[in-house]
This record gives structure tokens, C-alpha cells and sequence, in this order.
């Protein structure tokens, strides 16, 4: 592995930003220093004065292989992360066949170290054929690599059941991850059940059936000690119970997808599915709640939940599309312009914690920092430029986002994982 020497970087370091270079060597970075003097032979990299940070991090990807290759696959859904900023991504079971025996998740890790182009930690399934009744063989699927538990696509809907999950997953030291949803008060729904839906006419999604799931479960992790980390929260009541539940001592985690951050049910000017995702979006006040729960820590982190879905199946409509929108190539550019440009409601500095080392904290990956001796996971963003998403150019299989057209700035030029360059926009020069 040859040396590469970034120079004219801005790094975030002891609270400022400071102008450094950085030597990577063997995939790791040896120096930062403000001035660093190439030898012979040695790659440079001039950042030109951009933001210099660690890579990100998203834990809640749909890669969709095995089973789904149509939709997405490891090389198109990683190549997809690199060109996001993503070094290190987590991604979903609910696969065919699932994650939820040794043979396949072994076949996924050959699949990934054959294909991918950045990190990729494999959860596992908490239940066979993530049916909800019988449990995976937890002590098996960690001894493989899982990182891990969780049945995301699928509420799972017996309190017994999760209470055995939860404690297996105590046992071998992993998370029990959970998608809520109780499936008794959905009902067919398709969108939040709000005047929007009655306005369009398509069955509407009880904002109950998420908070209920997430009350139950929080006491149960209490009676285990599990960590319990939920997915895409979407509502206030849901804010409201992990904070109560944090206070109270329970070890519980949570995230919040930036679709729910920056959009809500009023977007929605037609039928069109492209808008369509699992939880859906949400009323003001559930979006107000959500990012009040993330500025005062109830949310710990950012994740995309990338989920991939052919053109063909998303021309269907709310009612008969599958539910889902893709994320890592947007995700950073549309927070960044939304989030810290026009509204102000966080800083940059904020924004780059929710994505790289509060997810690294909250399940204990030793990531998200640039520091001499550490893996060289790095993220290159120019914060003026800017560019019209278009969903016609995606890596991803999937094209179904809300996103298209929208105009915006700070975008990850530079990707690097493992101290190789696995994505360059252009126009960062290479000597």
C-alpha cells in the first residue's frame, strides 16, 4: 500500500478547525502535522482547504443481496456509500434468503469482502425468516461476525418474544435493533394517517403503532439490560418515551432518518410512492419533537435507511408500492443545505457528530475520529459547491427518492477507506 500524503486539508481538532497535512501510511494515518514535506515517490493529495473529516458512518442500509439484486447489490450499494462520505455502513437482514443461519451470513461476508467498497458490518436476524416466533442461533451468528440483532422490515409483535430476543442478545453482548411497528394498528395503511391522507385518499398509519412497540420495549430492555437501539423514530410520543426511558437509566438508543428530519406529510402533493417510506413521513409537530430529540441527545444519531426499490415497482402507487427511499448519496448534502445553510437550526460541527462519532459511540465501533495511529477512514467535503440531485446518475440500483432536483452544497468530493482513495469527484488533484 503505497504512502499518500493529504495536504491543505481542514480538520476539526480540539474544537477548531486547523489547516493540517496528513500522512497515510498502511492504511492508517502516521502523522498530522501543519506542514508535512513529500519524499520521492510518495502520492499527493491536495484538499484545496476543504473539510478534512473522518468518514461517515451510517448503521441502517438495505443492500439487498443476497436475493434482491434487481434492486440493489453489494458493489452498486457500497459504491453508492463512497460517493455519500461513507466509509463504514451497517446493513439490513431482511435479505432472500435472510441473515438468519451461519451459511448465509458466511456467504455474505465472502460477498462483501469480494464486492464491497467500504466497510460493511452485517446484522443478523433476531427470528427465522424474520417470521416473529423462533429465535436465530444468537451464540453462532456472533462467533460469525454479526453486528448485530435485529428484524428490520417487521415489527416484531410478541412481548415474550422479544423478552427471550433480548436476552440472548445480553448473553453474547450484542444489540437487540428493532424496527416498531405493531402490525394490529396499521391496517393495510400506506402514509402517516393525517389530513394529508384523507385529502389523497390512501389509507392512513396510526402514529401509535410505532410508540407502542418502542413503551413495551424499553421496559423490557430494562428487565434484560440489553442495548436496545430503535430505528427511524418518526413521532413525538416515540421522542417522548425514549427520553423517559434514558432518564430512567435504560440502556436504549435511537435514530432518526433524515427524510423524517427535513420533510413531513404536507410535501406530499400527489400519489406518487417516491414518497412512500417505512415509517412514513410525519405531522410538524412530529418533526419538531424529532429534532428537538436530537439536539438534546433522546436521538443519538443520523441513518439513512437506504432502501433501494426498481422503477417499475415504485410506478405503482402509495397503496400497492413497496415502502422505502434511497439515502447515501443525499444524505450529507440535503442536511448540510437544509439543516446548517438555510435554516440554522444546527452547526456543521453538530451535523458531522450525529453522523460519525455519535453512531461509533452509541455501538461502541472505536470510529469517527481523525488521530494519528487510526484506520485512515476519510471524508473529503467541499462545502461550496453545490449541484442539482439528480436520481438519473446514482450508483444505487434505486432511484426512488423525494429528492430529485433539489439544489444543493457541501458535497463529499473525496472518499477514502483504509487509506485508498475509493471515490474522487474530480477535481481534487492527485500528484
Amino acid at each position: 500500500m503505497e504512502i499518500m500524503i493529504l495536504k491543505n486539508g481542514l480538520i476539526w481538532t480540539e474544537n477548531r478547525w486547523v489547516k493540517s497535512d496528513l500522512k497515510i501510511d498502511e492504511g492508517k494515518i502516521a502523522v498530522i502535522s501543519s506542514s508535512i514535506t513529500p519524499e520521492e515517490r510518495e502520492e499527493v493529495m491536495d484538499a484545496n482547504g476543504n473539510l478534512v473529516i473522518p468518514g461517515l458512518i451510517d448503521l441502517h442500509v438495505h443492500l439487498r443481496e443476497p436475493g434482491f439484486t434487481e434492486k440493489e447489490t453489494i458493489k452498486t450499494g457500497t459504491e453508492a456509500a463512497v460517493r455519500g462520505g461513507f466509509t463504514t455502513i451497517a446493513c439490513m437482514p431482511n435479505t432472500k434468503p435472510v441473515i438468519d443461519n451461519v451459511e448465509t451470513l458466511h456467504y455474505l461476508q465472502e460477498r462483501i469482502r469480494e464486492e464491497s467498497r467500504c466497510h460493511v458490518l452485517p446484522y443478523a436476524a433476531l427470528t427465522t425468516r424474520l417470521a416473529g416466533k423462533e429465535l436465530t442461533n444468537f451464540e453462532e451468528l456472533t462467533k460469525l461476525g454479526a453486528f448485530a440483532f435485529t428484524d428490520d422490515g417487521v415489527g416484531l409483535q410478541t412481548a415474550s418474544t422479544m423478552y427471550e430476543a433480548m436476552k440472548k442478545a445480553k448473553l453474547v453482548g450484542k444489540a437487540v435493533v428493532a424496527h416498531c411497528e405493531d402490525m394490529s394498528l396499521v391496517k393495510g395503511g400506506a402514509m402517516h394517517e393525517g389530513e394529508k391522507s384523507r385529502e389523497l385518499g390512501i389509507p392512513g398509519i396510526l402514529s401509535i403503532s410505532e410508540s407502542v412497540q418502542i413503551a413495551r420495549d424499553v421496559l423490557l430492555a430494562e428487565a434484560t439490560g440489553v442495548h436496545y437501539h430503535v430505528c427511524h423514530v418518526s413521532t413525538k410520543e416515540s421522542v417522548r418515551i425514549i427520553r423517559d426511558a434514558k432518564k430512567a437509566g435504560i440502556h436504549v438508543t435511537a435514530e432518526v432518518s433524515p427524510h423524517h428530519l427535513l420533510l413531513t406529510e404536507d410535501d406530499i402533493k400527489k400519489n406518487d410512492a417516491n414518497w412512500k417510506m417505512n415509517p412514513p413521513l410525519r405531522s410538524k409537530e412530529d418533526r419538531a419533537a424529532l429534532r428537538e430529540g436530537l439536539l438534546d441527545g433522546t436521538i443519538d444519531f443520523i441513518a439513512t435507511d437506504h432502501a433501494p426499490h426498481t422503477p417499475e415497482e415504485k410506478q405503482e402507487g402509495f397503496e400497492r408500492s413497496p415502502f422505502g427511499i434511497v439515502g447515501l448519496e443525499t444524505a450529507f448534502s440535503i442536511l448540510y443545505t437544509k439543516l446548517v445553510t438555510d435554516e440554522g437550526f444546527c452547526t456543521l460541527e453538530e451535523l458531522l457528530h450525529w453522523l460519525t462519532v455519535a453512531p461509533s459511540n452509541a455501538f461502541s465501533l472505536g470510529k469517527g475520529v481523525i488521530k494519528e495511529g487510526e484506520i485512515a477512514d476519510i471524508t473529503i467535503i467541499d462545502l461550496q459547491k453545490e449541484e442539482n440531485i439528480d436520481a438519473s446518475t446514482f450508483a444505487s440500483k434505486g432511484r426512488n427518492t423525494p429528492f430529485h432536483g433539489w439544489n444543493v452544497k457541501g458535497l463529499p468530493i473525496v472518499t477514502i477507506v483504509n487509506g485508498e482513495v475509493k471515490w474522487n469527484k474530480g477535481g481534487v488533484a492527485v500528484c
